[in-house]
């Protein structure tokens, strides 16, 4: 049949053009991903642990950097736009109207991109791109109202672990206790983060002047006066008791370990916080950055009281 095998070679000449089509996009697939790889380590190494993030900092990084690639291949990437300005803003908009992120979260990842572009543009990996955000972008849209704690809850919340501390009878659950008190009245008082606050030291208090310092993320460290009467007694009491903490001597002036000599996580912060919220009948769905936040609102419903 003459029609048949014109019809077939066609056929043939179809297939056989989308598989080497197929089997080019997978090479060049591969290849975005090796050279991807090498590229984030080397930024996370330089930009990230080397200017001391914490490693929640660093996980972060990494995964938006790694959905960022992942999210350019889907737009059918070339070697010749896989970091371009529309690749990059076809990605964010497909983070935008596709997978609904709120605002805050893309406004993220678009700034970790920036620092990765300035980064590998600085090494002559890339051309200098400076993508900016879709037009489907708005930063008040879903925008988070800020929760905080009333000065009510606040007394409430630090009664509970000052009413725990005062009813143990174990010396061993005192001193956790003790160390619980201390940490999350650093958080209130001090406006620390906690990333601030895991990485603290036990010489960074100084006993004479009651001045704790602080190292922010970009390493600029400043000075703070730990007003608070009963947070400077604290601060006393644990640093006396901290012997007991130190079973591993590579993190011995930690300030803050569990009870097996190391150094605690983030999620363990978040769960002694939660423990004593409920304990104080808190029903607020709030966190430890909201206990941060609430030293103003606290000031200002302090005054109200005093003054009235």
């Amino acid at each position: 049949m003459k029609i048949g095998h014109g019809y077939i070679s066609s056929r043939n000449e179809e297939a056989v053009k989308t598989r080497t089509d197929v089997f080019q996009n997978e090479y060049l697939h591969q290849r975005l991903l090796d050279n991807s790889e090498r590229l984030i380590e080397e930024f996370i190494n330089d930009q990230v642990i080397g200017h001391g993030l914490d490693e929640r900092t660093v996980k972060a990084y990494r995964l938006d950097l790694e959905h960022l690639y992942r999210g350019i291949w889907k737009n059918k990437v070339t070697k010749e736009n896989a970091l371009s300005e529309e690749a990059i803003k076809s990605y964010l908009e497909y983070l935008i109207n596709e997978k609904k992120l709120r605002p805050s979260t893309v406004l993220r990842k678009y700034r970790v991109i920036c620092y990765y572009l300035e980064y590998l543009s600085a090494r002559g990996e890339s051309a200098c791109i400076q993508p900016s955000l879709p037009s489907s972008f708005s930063n008040d849209n879903g925008k988070k109202e800020e929760i905080c704690l009333s000065k009510i809850e606040i007394d409430r919340f630090f009664n509970a672990i000052d009413r725990e501390y005062g009813e143990l009878d174990s010396f061993f659950r005192k001193r956790i206790c003790l160390r619980d008190c201390v940490m999350m009245r650093l958080l209130f008082y001090c406006g620390l983060e906690i990333s601030q606050l895991l990485k603290l030291e036990c010489s960074d208090y100084n006993r004479k002047t009651k001045m704790l310092s602080i190292q922010s993320k970009h390493q600029k460290g400043k000075n703070v006066y730990l007003f608070s009467k009963e947070l400077q007694k604290q601060m006393e009491d644990l640093l006396n008791e901290h012997e007991y903490f130190e079973q591993d001597e590579q993190y011995s002036n930690r300030l803050f370990l569990s009870k097996l000599g190391r150094p605690l996580s983030m999620k363990m912060v978040i769960n002694i916080f939660d423990k004593y919220r409920v304990m104080a009948g808190i029903e607020k769905e709030v966190t430890p950055k909201d206990l941060k936040n609430s030293m103003t609102q606290y000031a200002k419903e302090l005054m109200i009281e005093q003054c009235g």
